[in-house]
């Protein structure tokens, strides 16, 4: 069964560094819906477990941190038991080690319930999975790529714009590395879904992306654009 077309659901899916986060913002801000930023959800999880020393392994340990983990947002902020980690979120060492945390059976699964039960508003969502399995009946699906030059580029760009150093083979090194992991895992790999709209983001500007995705979006019946 389709979503509410008052209410709709327009999901973004990529490899990391597509950008997908601040467009997927900037869409639900345009079209006044609320944003599911499932990237910030696994890098929590990843920092939590990392904290707490348990490792990327279906465990015990790791399926009771899950049942005691509690994420929340607040406009571009990340809470995880009320503390703020959006900064520690955004980190190379996350970036190093989510993509495994991300990779098992029962984290997706731990997470999959608290996603679909934030769609009852209509949301923007952007992640690996979002039209493939979290939400394969969305009103509209976006699948954002670049070359991994570019995306590499971007993030290094990003950590230089907060002051961080960043190296960019080594960045380049880690977005290859984490596409392998996220494309062949056996659990919801990163693959566009049959009814995707593709969009090759290498060459266009963020604004472009921004401009192409809302075109498709003000098709969709009753969409209307928040000024």
């Amino acid at each position: 069964m389709h979503s509410s077309r008052e209410n709709p659901v327009i999901v973004l899916d990529g490899p990391a560094g597509a950008g997908k986060s601040s467009v997927a913002r900037e869409v639900s801000r345009r079209l006044g819906l609320p944003f599911l930023d499932t990237g910030a959800i696994y890098r929590a999880i990843t920092l939590v477990m990392l904290r707490k020393g348990i490792p990327p392994a279906d465990s015990d340990r790791l399926r009771g941190a899950l049942e005691g983990f509690k994420i929340s947002f607040s406009d571009t902020r990340v809470f995880v038991a009320g503390e703020d980690v959006t900064d520690a979120i955004r980190t190379p060492e996350i970036d190093a080690n989510v993509s495994p945390y991300s990779a098992l059976p029962a984290v997706r699964n731990a997470l999959l319930g608290f996603q679909r039960s934030r769609k009852e508003f209509g949301l923007v969502a952007e992640g690996r999975d979002m039209g493939t399995v979290v939400f394969p009946n969305a009103d509209l699906k976006i699948f954002l790529t670049a070359s991994p030059e570019q995306r590499a580029r971007r993030r290094c760009d990003e950590r230089a714009a907060k002051g961080e150093p960043s190296d960019y083979d080594e960045t380049l090194r880690r977005v290859m590395e984490r596409d392998g992991i996220d494309s062949t895992r056996d659990t919801a790999p990163l693959k566009p879904a049959e009814d995707a709209v593709g969009l090759d983001t290498t060459e266009m500007t963020f604004e472009e992306v921004v401009n192409a995705i809302m075109r498709y979006a003000e098709k969709l019946p009753k969409i209307t654009r928040v000024t």
